[in-house]
């Protein structure tokens, strides 16, 4: 019986340590994808311009600028709920200095927040509410309409891959504290029944 559990014991650790290596492996392996899944989500996020919508501009020395302090960061509370702008002439749509928000026929929409806080930005959304949301054009992939001037008609065209990509970097961004008003929708208008 001794002879027995002499044998067992190395035959053990052999297995446990090859337990071990594989699980270690799996983990750099997985971690190397995430790293260049979000890698390849930042080149998206700069070339699809995302900031330039979501992240509020503020005035520097030669013009507006991005405020980087507020990366991604969406429509600055502390602006508030802006009111609707009556289209005049050829003016269909108007924008806030900030450029995060847009006031059009279809209400005012706000650049939401993008950032990985769990309070007011991404925090809480899973990968597939992330993709549901690009590819439905609704937020949180379920409820209320992503209005203009949202492109995700177009984003919802891209891959898989891509979208989960832009997932995975903006979990790897700084989380900044901001909540965006709710999207304000137009005035209802009324029909006179003839």
């Amino acid at each position: 019986m001794k002879k027995d559990m002499l044998i067992a014991l190395p035959v053990l650790a052999v297995a446990f340590v090859t337990a071990l290596t594989v699980y270690a492996q799996q983990r750099t392996e997985k971690a190397g994808k995430t790293a260049t899944a979000a890698q390849r989500g930042q080149y998206l996020v700069t070339v699809i311009g995302c900031s330039d919508c979501h992240t509020p501009l503020k005035m520097g020395a030669n013009g507006p600028e991005p405020d980087m302090t507020r990366f991604l960061s969406g429509h600055p509370e502390q602006m508030g709920a802006l009111p609707a702008n009556k289209p005049q002439g050829p003016w269909l749509w108007a924008g806030a200095a900030t450029n995060t928000a847009f006031s059009g026929p279809w209400g005012v929409s706000y650049a939401a927040n993008l950032t990985p806080d769990q309070n007011s930005g991404l925090g809480i959304w899973t990968e597939d509410m992330f993709v549901r949301a690009i590819r439905t054009g609704r937020h949180m992939g379920t409820s209320r309409e992503i209005l203009p001037p949202m492109p995700w008609p177009a984003f919802r065209n891209a891959s898989d891959s891509d979208l989960k990509a832009i997932y995975a970097y903006l979990r790897t961004i700084k989380p900044v504290a901001n909540h965006v008003p709710d999207v304000q929708a137009p005035p209802t208008l009324v029909v006179q029944a003839r």
